[in-house]
């Protein structure tokens, strides 16, 4: 069932709900530009198995208001939490892909990790997605402008020339249609506004906060969030695992999905 929740004066957030009387909840945080129909392989399968999954549409993304504002982690972590206060979510699995993952950590540190047992990452943006002076690690600030210009310019170009980076594994022509349509449905706005957060935001004190089991997946061929990102949080996250995927990019929940599936299922478990 999909509804929405208020999280500011006239701004509301879409929330997919599937299999509300699960009997382990997950909330799944998509990764810039799509929504939380990128989770489809999951959420195709993880109900069969008991689980409650819900995805959460970012503000200026999917089904959600797009709002000219609050594009940065603070807010769009502060947006989690209302969804997670309407739904009464106690004892749930925080799992975040990309920018998602940056605000599930950012979530984790911001809010004390409010009703989370474990958190679950996957090639997520952290602690900076961009090169800096004393981290040698990520994007060239360079690439995100051009992102963003692009954004100004072409936005349909732009998202299927980053549609081109995002799987390893091949993908079919109308595939790569349905992942540039979700990339449409956000705002434009919305779009630059994620890339600008990406040069100014940074999370390597959030790292230290995080107090709960954590599983880190990351594709080594990674072209969006290089997998030594993935190392720097296993390396900051204490009691974290890192899984590598041997035949993933950034988009592992397609490249390798049964055994994206079976390894988030195991450690739900564990």
């Amino acid at each position: 069932m999909g509804y929405y929740v208020s999280v500011e004066q006239n701004i509301k957030i879409y929330v997919e709900d599937l299999n509300p009387e699960g009997y382990k909840t997950i909330v799944f945080l998509h990764g810039w530009p799509g929504s939380h129909k990128l989770f489809e392989y999951q959420f195709n399968e993880l109900p069969k198995n008991g689980y409650r999954c819900i995805g959460i549409d970012q503000r200026g993304f999917g089904k959600s208001d797009k709002p000219w504002r609050g594009y940065d982690y603070n807010r769009l972590a502060d947006d989690v939490r209302c969804v997670v206060e309407t739904l009464k979510l106690q004892d749930f699995i925080l799992a975040g892909h990309s920018t998602g993952g940056a605000i599930a950590i950012r979530y984790m540190s911001r809010h004390n990790g409010y009703g989370v047992s474990k958190l679950a990452l996957f090639a997520a943006a952290a602690p900076s997605l961009i090169k800096l002076p004393n981290f040698p690690y990520g994007l060239e600030k360079e690439t995100v402008i051009r992102i963003i210009e692009g954004t100004y310019t072409d936005r349909p170009k732009m998202l299927n020339d980053f549609g081109d980076i995002f799987f390893f594994q091949h993908i079919t022509e109308p595939f790569s249609q349905w992942f540039l349509q979700l990339g449409l449905q956000a705002a434009g706005w919305a779009t630059a506004a994620i890339a600008n957060t990406w040069l100014r935001e940074e999370l390597f004190h959030d790292l230290g906060t995080i107090n709960v089991p954590t599983l880190i997946i990351h594709g080594i061929h990674d072209k969006v969030v290089p997998f030594q990102l993935g190392e720097i949080q296993n390396q900051g996250i204490k009691n974290s695992k890192l899984i590598p995927f041997q035949y993933s990019g950034h988009g592992s929940f397609y490249d390798q999905r049964d055994k994206f599936n079976k390894e988030l299922m195991n450690f739900i478990e564990r």
